[in-house]
């Protein structure tokens, strides 16, 4: 199967070679006699009725330095591409769910990982809310008196922008900290979103994990614990990446959300859990893949084209 692949994401040149995600997506796509047309979101369009992007035919290589080569710029129809990978980084803010929309016009005779129409609906801090049992204590609102009421029930809580990513904005609270007032203005100065408050979790402590999903099924997982005085474990602000498996708890949370994934269409997602509880589910760009790789000896990446495919197959493309 020779396939044609856009790739949606933030400048190659810019990727983190040793931790990005999309760039070994790439690689495994290449290896597989696929092409690739690199394109940054801003440069997606709709024009009576096509869905075009200019961009650039893009090579890949395992070389730290020269790990690319462009094209030169061209327009292309993205209807007349097999796949497109909506890879680039949030915030999840409009140019985002505007993308979807896009990208919804060629959704799924072209298919668009993730589905748009199911990336719009599940935002990562909302879309847990749908499941039961699984989220820590949380409170999602602009109301002060509320925010007030759920701090004074829980004391230690941790206060977050609802549509950040990596661990930008993430504030922890102690019992004794005076700063609330303060950020809820920051905050409301910022963004008119409603902000997110959950009780804090000691276990992050011993790491938050990171698990990825493929089709809705569990596939590996990474430990990542954050460096001392940091309440995020983010490794882009310094959390350090541990080998670890899955936990009996850890199993039925992907039991749970496992079958809904793969109903809407979210081939590649990666979910955040703290001690026995769901915080996150990533269904834009998640991350980890190279990460979990080393210390598994797996390729992960495969695993994810395999299931692309097989999506592909079911609709007749293979």
């Amino acid at each position: 199967m020779a396939l044609k692949v856009a790739i949606q994401m933030d400048p190659i040149e810019s990727i983190d070679f040793d931790g990005d995600s999309t760039f070994v997506l790439g690689l495994e796509a290449e290896r597989r006699g696929y092409s690739l047309f690199h394109y940054l979101a801003r440069d997606l369009s709709f024009r009576d009725g096509q869905v075009l992007a200019r961009g650039r035919a893009m090579q890949l290589r395992a070389e730290r330095g020269n790990h690319f080569t462009l094209g030169a710029p061209e327009f292309v129809d993205l209807a007349e591409m097999d796949v497109v990978l909506m890879r680039q980084d949030p915030p999840f803010d409009m140019a985002y769910i505007t993308a979807t929309h896009i990208l919804q016009h060629i959704h799924p005779k072209t298919l668009v990982v993730n589905n748009p129409v199911a990336v719009r609906n599940a935002p990562e801090k909302l879309y847990v809310t749908h499941f039961d049992g699984v989220m820590p204590p949380t409170l999602i609102s602009s109301d002060m008196e509320a925010i007030k009421a759920f701090r004074a029930e829980h004391r230690d809580i941790i206060l977050k922008p609802l549509f950040g990513n990596g661990g930008a904005g993430v504030f922890h609270l102690k019992p004794d900290d005076e700063n609330l007032g303060s950020l809820l203005e920051m905050f409301t100065k910022v963004a008119r979103e409603p902000v997110i408050v959950q009780q804090y979790l000691p276990a992050v402590r011993e790491g938050d994990k990171r698990i990825i999903l493929i089709d809705g099924r569990p596939a590996g997982a990474v430990n990542r614990v954050p460096a001392a005085g940091e309440a995020r474990s983010n490794m882009h602000v310094g959390g350090r990446p541990e080998k670890i498996g899955l936990t009996q708890r850890e199993r039925e949370i992907c039991e749970i959300i496992g079958p809904h994934l793969k109903r809407e269409g979210l081939i590649f997602v990666g979910i955040d859990v703290i001690g026995d509880y769901l915080t996150e589910i990533n269904v834009t760009s998640p991350t980890g893949l190279q990460q979990i790789n080393r210390f598994d000896g797996v390729k992960l990446e495969a695993e994810i084209w395999d299931a692309i495919e097989d999506a592909l197959s079911r609709r007749g493309m293979a």
